[in-house]
């Protein structure tokens, strides 16, 4: 889907993306999250055709992608890795990473940890200059970051309504992560609500619903 510029007042710059959002991200997700533990987390998540443990899985594994992409050694500008991986259903997620399913819900959520931790630590210790692959283009650890917030953010609001908990986003993270990833959407309305209908989970006054989306990671995209 190409982009379109949008013709709504800019806002505030809302600063950039950092490590300390991603962390946040994490945390508030696992907060939000652990009240359903014991939930049967073979429910499908939201409107995916995944369950929430494939969704926390997916999450993590791509936490993990996005800081072995940007901390790389030799990181890739083209596409290709050296990865395996594996699904649990013919019909659910690609991962690298998963969770010890006997283990029950807090294994997932330390999984969640772990490679959210790793990611802000990355995205702290990687030059600004770096750049590596993505398939939405080839983008910077600032990039990275928002990826891994926006990631976090909206798989947090697809498995909390599969297992029946509530869950909001704070709007100066959205804010931070539109900002960076979406240059066409509009930027005057509350930052919670568009970034769910800029990722196709939820409806905007006045905006058609999303069927297809993507985000623009290269740096100066936005």
């Amino acid at each position: 889907m190409a982009a379109h510029p949008d013709t709504t007042p800019s806002a505030p710059f809302p600063g950039p993306v950092t490590a300390d959002d991603v962390a946040e991200a994490v945390r508030l997700t696992v907060a939000a999250l652990r009240p359903a533990a014991a939930a049967d987390w073979d429910a499908p998540a939201g409107t995916l055709t995944w369950t929430c443990w494939e969704t926390g899985e997916h999450l993590a594994d791509d936490l993990f992608f996005y800081a072995a992409g940007i901390g790389s050694l030799n990181p890739r500008t083209e596409p290709g890795d050296g990865f395996g991986g594996d699904r649990r259903r013919p019909e659910g997620p690609l991962n690298v990473v998963t969770a010890d399913r006997a283990a029950g819900a807090e294994a997932l959520f330390q999984v969640l940890e772990d490679c959210g931790g790793l990611l802000a630590a990355v995205v702290r210790a990687t030059p600004p200059e770096a750049r590596s692959h993505h398939v939405h283009g080839v983008s910077d650890p600032e990039g990275f970051a928002a990826m891994g917030v926006v990631e976090t953010l909206v798989h947090a609001h697809d498995m909390a309504r599969g297992l029946g908990v509530p869950f909001d986003a704070p709007a100066a993270l959205c804010a931070r992560s539109l900002r960076r990833l979406f240059p066409d959407v509009p930027h005057d309305t509350p930052p919670w609500p568009t970034l769910l209908w800029a990722t196709g989970r939820g409806d905007l006054p006045g905006r058609t619903r999303r069927t297809a989306w993507r985000w623009y990671g290269a740096p100066g995209a936005t």
